[in-house]
């Protein structure tokens, strides 16, 4: 048993086994690099100061969402059947066929929800469930009947293997409208605590953020469908509308090495110095911008992190505010007009792509 520092006294973790930490990619993984000293995109003040002008992140403002959930599955735990979404076109190919099984536990919960119902006529209804080495990462789900889940996507990650530069394929969507893994880019209350026992006190891997449409970079010149493009890890884009000048979908923003963290709380430096070293990908569109995984499932609860809630980085009393303009653009590579033709990689488990290290 370890006694955790930083003023958290009392609180302890008794073993890494006992932590409920996102999924986890193998270490090599683009997600899990140290970015701290990778090279800035050439335009990266004028693309921040587009941003900026434009709003900055969501309502302004840095908060996070804590509604999304992991399910963990045990081996053989029951499964339901993927049936077609019923308010619009299934992603294909881009998707696992319709008619693919995939684990849901009894105790299963999509976003924002405490059971299997979501209204996936409104609403984004990520069910996200891991089991063994399997990720599957549902959109738009809702359960029908005994054994039907109804959903517009399901994609199955191999956590053993280290995706090629195009991911599942390029063109191709996922759960998340950049096409990347949603799991993986989470943080949850386990993670911090894991956090504090770390060297560097940080989460070892990179976050996701989100921003409105109208804010991501759009260029009809490139020739894709109304302009819209990426950048990779990205292998897709939802329907950015944004000027040319702003940031593209899967840009990788990093905090400024000198952001004064004095005021924050240990909990929200744990996050601070994870976005300097790691970074934070553009993974798809709305208004909250950070994501992190609700305490449903979880060994330690978010209420147990004093000073650290929604609106920890822009309403901790004398703390600086975290905005826009604190972040630099990394240079992941050119900028990719999006056509929606999917053509899909074939990955499979345990391996490791030459592209995929680049």
């Amino acid at each position: 048993m370890k006694l955790l520092p930083y003023g958290l006294s009392l609180i302890l973790l008794s073993s890494p086994a006992v932590a409920v930490v996102p999924p986890h990619f193998p270490d090599s993984a683009i997600w899990n690099r140290d970015i701290s000293g990778a090279p800035t995109h050439p335009q990266s003040a004028e693309m921040i100061s587009t941003l900026n002008g434009l709003g900055g992140f969501g309502f302004g403002r840095m908060q996070i969402d804590f509604g999304l959930q992991v399910v963990r599955a045990e081996a053989g735990s029951p499964t339901r059947t993927i049936m077609t979404y019923p308010y619009d076109d299934y992603y294909s190919p881009d998707c696992e066929p319709v008619g693919t099984s995939m684990p849901v536990p009894a105790n299963a919960a999509i976003e924002s929800s405490t059971g299997l119902s979501c209204d996936n006529a409104s609403e984004d209804c990520h069910l996200l469930v891991v089991q063994g080495d399997t990720l599957y990462e549902a959109y738009h789900a809702n359960a029908s009947g005994a054994n039907g889940l109804e959903a517009q996507c399901l994609v199955k990650w191999h956590l053993k293997a280290i995706y090629p530069g195009q991911g599942r394929g390029e063109h191709c969507s996922s759960a998340d409208a950049a096409g990347l893994p949603i799991a993986p880019l989470l943080f949850n209350a386990d993670d911090i605590f894991l956090g504090f026992m770390r060297s560097g006190l940080h989460l070892g891997h990179a976050l996701r953020f989100v921003l409105p449409n109208e804010r991501i970079a759009s260029d009809v010149s490139l020739g894709g469908v109304e302009g819209r493009l990426y950048v990779r890890p990205a292998t897709h884009a939802g329907a950015p509308s944004g000027p040319v000048g702003s940031v593209p979908y899967g840009s990788r923003l990093r905090l400024r090495a000198d952001f004064p963290m004095t005021g924050y709380s240990a909990a929200a430096k744990v996050v601070l110095r994870t976005m300097q070293r790691y970074g934070i990908f553009l993974a798809d569109g709305g208004n909250v911008a950070l994501t992190a995984e609700s305490d449903r499932y979880t060994t330690h609860a978010w209420s147990e992190l004093s000073g650290f809630g929604s609106r920890v980085f822009d309403q901790t009393p004398g703390a600086q505010p975290v905005a826009i303009t604190d972040f630099e653009v990394l240079d992941t590579g050119p900028r990719i007009a999006e056509t929606y033709d999917c053509a899909r990689t074939n990955v499979v488990a345990d391996t490791i792509y030459a592209d995929g290290l680049e």
